[in-house]
């Protein structure tokens, strides 16, 4: 009897484990947001892998913002690679599938409208906590012969004063930059935006809230060409990893 309660006592170890094994390589973010632009929209990142490349997904649940009436409930879902570079980067090349009526024009949505291509540099080192993102969203044919291409990036650094508080500087631009059937010389921003931005977090890790705001810094005649006003820029996130 003895043996046998051993032989369960180490059998219960090890699957425990391995099953402790299988969770680690997994991680996931989810954030809910809100932007001037954009309006509410989810959002989630994910990893499975323990290196020295991992799989990487994510998705955007688009709910429309300021033109959500033509963007026919606007999804991203996306897939990559994640790699550490040196100590304070880690690198993550995606691309992502576009469905809904934005990029493809058609007005209506649609499975596969557009890709994206796109990459993320997470910043981190001692107290440094930064983020690039630079996405190119390319529009296809589906029957309406215009086409809409965008360009959207940002970076964000700061520092953490606690575990719990950290503040920094945020930029970001979002730029229309043509398509089938587009005039000449059609690019022109719809904002562009630096500003400062403060987060809380979890000192113990998990839950975090973050708020970027800014001002527009576009000139006039970028103003008039994009027929889009946004003197302000504000944006709202709260989340959770794990």
């Amino acid at each position: 009897m003895k043996k046998i309660c051993g032989l369960l006592v180490l059998l219960f170890l090890t699957i425990n484990v391995f099953a402790q094994e299988e969770e680690d390589p997994f991680s996931m973010n989810v954030s809910l947001n809100s932007d001037i632009f954009f309006g509410f929209y989810p959002f989630f990142a994910g990893s499975y892998g323990t290196g020295p490349v991992d799989f990487t997904f994510y998705g955007i649940l688009w709910s429309g913002g300021a033109a959500g009436g033509s963007w026919g409930n606007w999804t991203e879902f996306g897939v990559g690679v994640g790699f550490p570079v040196g100590d304070a980067l880690y690198v993550n090349p995606q691309i992502g599938l576009l469905s809904g009526g934005l990029t493809s024009g058609l007005g209506t949505p649609v499975l596969a409208e557009g890709i994206v291509p796109n990459l993320t540099v997470g910043i981190g080192s001692g107290a440094l906590e930064g983020e690039f993102y630079a996405g190119y969203y390319t529009g296809f044919d589906h029957g309406n012969p215009s086409t809409n291409n965008y360009l959207h990036y940002w970076l964000t650094m700061g520092y953490q004063i606690n575990s719990f508080f950290s503040l920094g500087l945020h930029f970001e631009q979002l730029s229309y930059t043509g398509g089938n059937n587009a005039p000449e010389d059609p690019a022109y921003p719809f904002y562009i935006s630096i500003g400062p931005y403060i987060k809380f977090a979890d000192p113990k890790g998990g839950a975090f809230a973050r708020f970027i705001t800014g001002g527009d810094l576009r000139s006039d005649e970028q103003v008039e060409k994009s027929n889009y006003e946004q003197p302000s820029f504000f944006k709202l996130t709260v989340g959770y990893g794990f």
